[in-house]
């Protein structure tokens, strides 16, 4: 099985652009933390959405902002400038979910779901900012 669920927020603003067949695609990066050694750190994961959530992250969300992104993991090839052969690991993004903006959390301290915002895996933001006792 190959699922993949991120909860990070967004290394910069969201590039939208239209595919030959008029399909809309979204990349992103998410900075997804993990405790190494009871040290923080960050993975910065890419991230691609497709069509409708594409226009919704290009149109809704910016730079800061926290998101929940379920999808899988895909691998592709293509040829550099240079005719080397380059890979790519990213998320393909089936559902995502707007967890919080960072300027409304900044300035009220409410999550995504107390502004009104879709969360259907609950408050799963506080959750996530609680260091794990083991």
């Amino acid at each position: 099985m190959n699922k993949t669920i991120l909860l990070g927020r967004l290394v910069r603003d969201p590039e939208v652009r239209y595919v030959k067949t008029g399909k809309a695609v979204a990349q992103i990066t998410l900075a997804v933390d993990k405790f190494v050694n009871g040290e923080k750190q960050a993975d910065f994961i890419p991230v691609v959405l497709w069509e409708k959530q594409a226009e919704l992250v290009g149109n809704g969300v910016a730079k800061g902002d926290r998101l929940l992104v379920e999808g899988s993991i895909s691998t592709r090839s293509y040829e550099a400038k240079d005719g080397s052969k380059r890979f790519v690991s990213e998320v393909v993004a089936q559902r995502m979910e707007f967890i919080e903006k960072k300027s409304a959390n900044a300035s009220t301290g409410q999550s995504g779901s107390e502004r009104g915002m879709s969360d259907s895996f609950g408050d799963i933001g506080q959750v996530f900012d609680q260091e794990i006792p083991f």
